[in-house]
C-alpha cells in the first residue's frame, strides 16, 4: 500500500532516533500533496530514509508514530498492537474477575497507540480517540478489540465527542459501535459503581486512581473522611469499607453527587455513616470549621491542560492545599493530586511545600503516588507521566 510521503528538515530525525512518537510541524520540510487529516503518512528524513509511520493532524504535533518500522497499517496491525496490550495487562494480574472486571487496555503512547483510550468495564469496552486518526480507524479497531477479548468483550462503547479537535467538524462521535447494552455496572477491588458511558468524564470512570483508593482504605478506619471533587465517590466508598467513622463526599456538579450516592447505596445501603454536598470546593474549605476532618482527599480536575496555564494551576493547587493543611485536625492525613500533564511531580512537590509553609504545619510525606500499571509510561515518552499525588501526615 502506498502511503503519501513526509521529509523532515536536516537533523530533525533525531528525537525519533531516541524513539519519541511526536513529530511537531516546525521539523517538516515538505509534505507530498495535501493529506486530509488523520491520513496515515510516511516520514522520511532530509536524506530520504524511512524513519517512521503514522497518523497526520493539523497542530503543532502534526504526526503520531505508529510505528518506527515499514508497516501497513491495517486489521493485522491493529489485533497485534491490542493483543500486546493484553498480554501486558496478563502479566500485571489485570484479566477480568469477580473482584475485578475493570481497567484500562490501551493507553496511548503508553501502548504505541497514540491517541487511543480503551477502558474495561465488565463486558463493555469503551474507546475514545484523541486523534482525527483514531476516530478513522475507530471500527477496524474495534473490530480487532472483539476478536483479541471474545468472549469477554461483548459490547463496545465509542466516547469521543470533548477529545477530538472540534474544527476536525467530526460526526458520529459518540455512541455503540455494537450492539448495546444498557449493563453500566462494573466491580473494582469487590466494590460495585456505575459507570456512566453517556454523559461522564473520560470514559466513565477514573480507572487511573485504583490503586491509590485501595492505599486510602488501609487509612479510613475510624477517621472522619472529606472527598473533595468526588465525580462517582470512588475514594468515599473504599473509606467506607477501611471502617471510617463518617464519609462526606463533595462535588460541584449535581449529576456527580447523584452518581456517587447510586455508588454508596450499592456497596453500603442505608449506611449513616455518609452524607454528601453539591457545593463549590474552595468555598466549601472556606466555611469548614477547624479540627472537623483527619483523613482529607484533594482530587481536583486538570487545573492546566496547557504550558500557557501553568502559573495559575499551581496557584489553584497551593490555594486548595494551604486551606485543606491549614483545617485538618492533629494528626490527619491529606491525600493530594494533579492530573494535569503539565505540572510535573517537581512542581507538585514544590507547591505542596509552600502550601505546608503558608499554612504553619508540621508536614510529613508517608507515600509519593503516581498512575497504576495499566496506564504505562513509554519510556521514549515521559509526558505520558501525568498523574502525580502525595500522602502528607500534618501534626
Amino acid at each position: 500500500m502506498e502511503y503519501r510521503k513526509v521529509f523532515l528538515k536536516p537533523k530533525k530525525e533525531e528525537s525519533l532516533e531516541r524513539f519519541h512518537p511526536w513529530i511537531f510541524s516546525g521539523a517538516i520540510a515538505k509534505i507530498e500533496g495535501t493529506p486530509e487529516e488523520g491520513e496515515i503518512v510516511e516520514v522520511y528524513t532530509s536524506d530520504k530514509q524511512f524513519i517512521a509511520i503514522g497518523h497526520y493532524q493539523i497542530g503543532s504535533i502534526a504526526i503520531r508514530v505508529l510505528s518506527f518500522q515499514k508497516k501497513i497499517i491495517d486489521y493485522s496491525f491493529w489485533k497485534n498492537r491490542l493483543e500486546q496490550a493484553f498480554v501486558l495487562r496478563k502479566a500485571i494480574g489485570l484479566t477480568p474477575s469477580d473482584k475485578n472486571n475493570t481497567f484500562r487496555l490501551v493507553h496511548g503512547e503508553g501502548d504505541e497507540l497514540p491517541g487511543l483510550i480503551i477502558d474495561i468495564y465488565d463486558q463493555t469496552a469503551v474507546i475514545q480517540a484523541h486523534s482525527v486518526g483514531m476516530h478513522i480507524n475507530r471500527q477496524e479497531i474495534a473490530d480487532a478489540l472483539l476478536d483479541v477479548m471474545s468472549p469477554t468483550i461483548k459490547h463496545i462503547f465509542y466516547k469521543s465527542e470533548t477529545t477530538l479537535p472540534y474544527k476536525a467538524e467530526l460526526t458520529e462521535t459518540i455512541g455503540f459501535l455494537t450492539e448495546p447494552t444498557s449493563d453500566f455496572l462494573a466491580i473494582e477491588n469487590g466494590l460495585k459503581f456505575q459507570v456512566d458511558f453517556l454523559k461522564g468524564q473520560k470514559t466513565g470512570f477514573f480507572v487511573d486512581q485504583r490503586e491509590n483508593r485501595a492505599l486510602l482504605e488501609k487509612y479510613a478506619l475510624g477517621r472522619n473522611v472529606l472527598n473533595m471533587f468526588c465525580y462517582t465517590g470512588g475514594f468515599s466508598f473504599y473509606a467506607m469499607r477501611g471502617g471510617a467513622n463518617l464519609v462526606h463526599s463533595l462535588d460541584s456538579s449535581a449529576k456527580a453527587i447523584e452518581l456517587t450516592n447510586q455508588n454508596i447505596a450499592l456497596n453500603f445501603p442505608n449506611d449513616p455513616r455518609h452524607e454528601s454536598f453539591t457545593d463549590d470546593g474552595f468555598k466549601f474549605l472556606d466555611d469548614m470549621p477547624q479540627n472537623k476532618y483527619d483523613l482529607i482527599v484533594l482530587d481536583p480536575p486538570a487545573f492546566a491542560k496547557h504550558r500557557r496555564n501553568l502559573r495559575n494551576a499551581l496557584q489553584g493547587y497551593r490555594r486548595l492545599n494551604v486551606k485543606a493543611i491549614e483545617k485538618i485536625k492533629p494528626g490527619g492525613i491529606l491525600f493530594t493530586f494533579s492530573c494535569s500533564q503539565v505540572v510535573s511531580k517537581r512542581d507538585f512537590r514544590t507547591t505542596l511545600f509552600s502550601a505546608s509553609a503558608i499554612a504553619k504545619r508540621e508536614v510529613r510525606i508517608l507515600h509519593q503516588l503516581t498512575q497504576p500499571a495499566d496506564h504505562p509510561i513509554n519510556i521514549y515518552h515521559p509526558e505520558g507521566e501525568y498523574l502525580k499525588g502525595l500522602v502528607l501526615y500534618v501534626e
